[in-house]
């Protein structure tokens, strides 16, 4: 699922008999203009987000996604995508079984996007993107979190994830891993390389870490 050019986008839609629906969805902005639009448009959606945890929108390759699904492959339940960008991922999850399938986006202007793609998948409805601050989220029912993130905003997730996921939950990097965790399975390789993570392992592993440190006099 690689980035349609914004020509092959409108294009579809010249094509395509669109219903009432239809054209009420693009009326309110389908965010098509969004890949041609990137400084007057995405770019204000971050212009409240602290510099050091903005994460310019780039869009993950056909590969990615297909390793990240591998780390999940077995697996069911619901799927959340902390700073999901234009969806694919959760779009992606919804087709492979999981459910719900939610994104978590605080750009509205992506959060449009990804219910254009939706839309476009047949699946509109069917998968929810939410335009909230990803650390603001309850993760404490969430049984599988994927995540495409800078490494700055990475290590400070680590401490939301440890404190609020189940320890049967499954965590997937993608484009960047966690800096401080062990993964317990990867996929791929290079640039489209994903991390995945099992939450009961991890928590042992920084039990024994805890354990290990000297005790203050």
């Amino acid at each position: 699922m690689d980035t349609d050019s914004p020509e092959e986008l409108l294009s579809e839609i010249r094509e395509r008999r669109l219903g009432v629906w239809g054209v009420l969805q693009i009326a309110a902005g389908t965010g098509v203009a969004v890949y041609a639009m990137w400084a007057g448009i995405l770019m204000p959606g971050f212009r409240k987000v602290p510099l050091r945890l903005q994460v310019p929108y780039l869009p993950a390759s056909r590969a990615q996604v297909r390793n990240v699904m591998t780390l999940l492959h077995g697996r069911s339940g619901n799927v959340a995508d902390l700073g999901s960008g234009d969806g694919r991922i959760v779009l992606e999850a919804y087709k492979k079984g999981f459910s719900p399938a939610v994104g978590y986006e605080l750009n509205p202007w992506l959060v449009r996007l990804a219910n254009f793609h939706a839309w476009r998948a047949g699946h509109y409805g069917k998968v929810s993107y939410l335009r909230e601050d990803l650390w603001k989220v309850d993760l404490s029912r969430c049984k599988n979190v994927t995540v495409f993130l800078a490494p700055s905003v990475l290590t400070l997730l680590q401490d939301k994830l440890l404190a609020e996921l189940p320890d049967d939950a499954l965590v997937v990097a993608g484009r960047f891993p966690f800096p401080d965790w062990t993964p317990s399975q990867v996929e791929g390789e290079g640039v489209d390389r994903a991390w995945g993570y099992n939450m009961q392992t991890l928590r042992q592993h920084h039990k024994q870490e805890v354990q290990k440190e000297p005790s203050q006099p």
